[in-house]
């Protein structure tokens, strides 16, 4: 890829009118350009992390014939992503005077009062109207990743309830005949004073820009990067998209499991891997919020290494292998390899995560995941745990147990592990496992939660695992009420 004398241009719909941008910084994000450029300040910036929600716009862009719409949190949604795409604000909603059904249910059951989140409410209940994947959601589920100081919900769901009936989207990409704005193609890169965004389009070009570029920073979602600019104020020299690359959103059946590409969204990976793991199924449903699981993938959760992502232990604990490109030269290796040490991957120079291939479980494996966080919605995990155990005649004959937050990586619990396997599946062995768990980890205290209580919190799982599969009557788990119970 050579180096332009040009820069590309971003065109895009907004609202149904096609938009053209030059000359732009790549990382200035959706919500600066709204605010700043164009003054449409109906979304607002309340956390500038993806958070509140106050942000919310919806993104429409080819799905075979159709259009596939998502609510995305435009704060951290990087410009040069929105490329032959439609954007929805709330501006685009109200027409010929008369407010949208959406926006009149937030007057009648009162659902606003200071008014500075109500727009992105507004454009979530909306995104649950048109989009095929968020139809069946329940509404508190929909909208968790929506902050409101004032009304308590209450009144907001009674607005999610009259307005349960599907809406019509307010805009197609039918609408633009000349066809430029599906033309995704970068001719050059998105060029700022100090700063380049690459978008490549096949595996192939991406493989050779990363090993042109290997100080590079991948965006798939950006629901990490985008933090990287907008609280840390980091200086991303070299930017490469992934969102073009259709190899990486593969999901496809292998002999013994499922590849999954890196640049699959979280929303998209929830029913294949919930229909194989229903446990991690239901904690993909409590991962970020609706708009990070719409933008969030899951190779750049694997790939950006953090001791507290939610899917490195579940999928650890399932045996899954991570597939890693170098040139287009591939290799695999077992995911718990991958992390070696706080901050650090065994990802060679120009190397990237390509795919993740998850087995297909055996039809007696025990399979557990538990998550706690403070919140039981979009809350960042203090600890979370998984578990795979297969059993025989009461004998434990093998284990897999992984957990986050308890060490500088996601790490598996060899000393717990072997406590287990050979052993009755008894109250005895369970304690005896405890006290091993112990010797695995030394976790550290923070803002979530102090050492101790990560201590005591994952010899607990282990100890809810037990009573789980011995009294499976029982109930032991918290099931959301509201959108933030």
């Amino acid at each position: 890829m050579g180096e332009p004398e040009s820069q590309a241009t971003i065109r895009f719909l907004l609202n149904g009118q096609v938009q053209v941008v030059r000359d732009v910084d790549p990382t200035r994000t959706v919500l600066e350009h709204l605010r700043g450029d164009l003054r449409r300040t109906g979304s607002k910036e309340g956390c500038a992390e993806g958070d509140c929600g106050s942000c919310t716009v919806l993104v429409g862009e080819p799905d075979g014939e159709t259009v596939s719409w998502r609510a995305v949190n435009s704060c951290i949604q990087f410009l040069p992503m929105l490329h032959g795409k439609a954007l929805v604000t709330v501006e685009g909603l109200a027409k010929d005077g008369g407010l949208h059904p959406v926006q009149q249910a937030m007057v009648d059951q009162h659902g606003s009062q200071c008014g500075f989140c109500t727009p992105g409410i507004v454009m979530s209940l909306y995104a649950k109207a048109v989009s095929a994947k968020g139809t069946n959601a329940p509404s508190a589920e929909v909208l968790a990743g929506n902050l409101c100081r004032c009304t308590g919900y209450g009144p907001i769901l009674e607005v999610a309830r009259a307005v349960e009936a599907e809406a019509a989207p307010v805009v197609d990409l039918s609408a633009v005949g000349d066809g430029t704005l599906l033309d995704l193609s970068y001719d050059d890169p998105v060029q700022g004073v100090t700063r380049r965004w690459l978008a490549p389009r096949s595996l192939d070009q991406l493989a050779a820009a990363f090993v042109a570029h290997p100080d590079a920073t991948i965006i798939a979602g950006a629901t990490d990067v985008g933090l990287w600019v907008t609280k840390l104020r980091r200086p991303l020299k070299t930017l490469i998209d992934i969102g073009q690359v259709a190899e990486l959103k593969r999901i496809e059946p292998r002999e013994s499991g499922v590849w999954i590409g890196a640049g699959v969204r979280y929303v998209d990976a929830m029913a294949t891997l919930g229909g194989l793991y229903p446990e991690l199924g239901a904690m993909m449903r409590r991962l970020g919020s609706t708009q990070v699981r719409n933008s969030g993938t899951l190779g750049g959760n694997i790939a950006n290494g953090s001791p507290i992502g939610d899917m490195p232990p579940a999928l650890i604990a399932a045996g899954a292998t991570l597939v890693l490109n170098q040139g287009g030269e591939r290799r695999q290796i077992p995911l718990e390899a991958f992390f070696l040490d706080y901050g650090q991957q065994d990802r060679r120079p120009g190397e990237f995560v390509e795919a993740v291939i998850v087995p297909t479980p055996a039809p007696e494996l025990v399979f557990k995941v538990f998550k706690l966080s403070k919140r039981f919605d979009q809350d960042i995990s203090a600890v979370c745990g998984a578990f795979a155990l297969r059993m025989d005649g009461g004998v434990v004959t093998s284990a897999r147990i992984a957990f986050g937050g308890m060490a500088g990586t996601p790490r598996r619990a060899s000393g717990c592990e072997a406590a287990l396997i050979g052993q009755p599946w008894s109250e005895a062995t369970i304690e005896a496992a405890m006290a091993a768990l112990d010797g695995d980890y030394a976790p550290l205290s923070d803002m979530r939660a102090s050492a101790a209580y990560r201590s005591l919190a994952a010899r607990n799982m282990l100890r809810k695992v037990f009573i789980e599969t011995s009294s499976p009557d029982l109930v032991t788990r918290v099931e959301p009420e509201s959108a933030h119970g």
